[in-house]
């Protein structure tokens, strides 16, 4: 007869519970680029959670200086220079009150307030725009120079007052209907 050994079959030895080099490089590479990621994205939240800037608080602050910021304010009708020859737009724009429910009427009255905080802006490369009229709201991308001057290179204009009369009158919600309609 033949002999048959019987062998019982090994079992296949336990996962090492050791995590190698490779990934433990591989772990803190991936945490480094979330934490990098998380940065970034905290930080352009906080710093652009403003739209604009108000010219007070551009003037206020002397670390805005030769800094790209984006500042709003009321235009100044009668400061507008434009030489159409070389593409040069020179005016002024006033502070104003940017909480209001009011804008016609808070734009109007930072223009005709002399004491309101104003600055000098210069565009160039650009042909005057339609709206840069007296008492529109600009909206400016540029630097503040030291002497004073706002240099931007984007300018983009709201005019409240053109577009207040445009309001169809059945948008327009009468006392009328408002009683008759709960």
């Amino acid at each position: 007869m033949t002999d048959i050994a019987w062998e019982k079959p090994r079992q296949p030895a336990a996962p090492s519970r050791k995590i190698n080099a490779e990934r433990l490089k591989l772990y803190a590479g991936l945490a480094l680029i979330a934490a990098v990621l998380v940065f970034v994205i905290v930080n352009g939240t906080v710093n652009n959670a403003r739209y604009f800037i108000s010219i007070s608080a551009l003037l206020e602050d002397p670390t805005f200086v030769g800094k790209t910021v984006r500042v709003s304010g009321a235009v100044v009708g009668s400061s507008i220079a434009y030489d159409a020859e070389n593409l040069i737009i020179d005016f002024t724009v006033a502070d104003f009150d940017e909480s209001t429910t009011d804008l016609v009427s808070a734009l109007h009255e930072a223009v005709v307030n002399p004491n309101t905080a104003r600055i000098q802006v210069h565009v160039e490369n650009m042909v005057k725009p339609d709206l840069l009229i007296d008492e529109a709201q600009a909206i400016m991308t540029g630097t503040l120079d030291a002497d004073g001057t706002f240099y931007a290179t984007e300018v983009l204009l709201k005019c409240p007052s053109r577009y207040e009369e445009a309001v169809p009158e059945q948008a327009v919600v009468s006392d009328e209907f408002s009683a008759a309609h709960p």
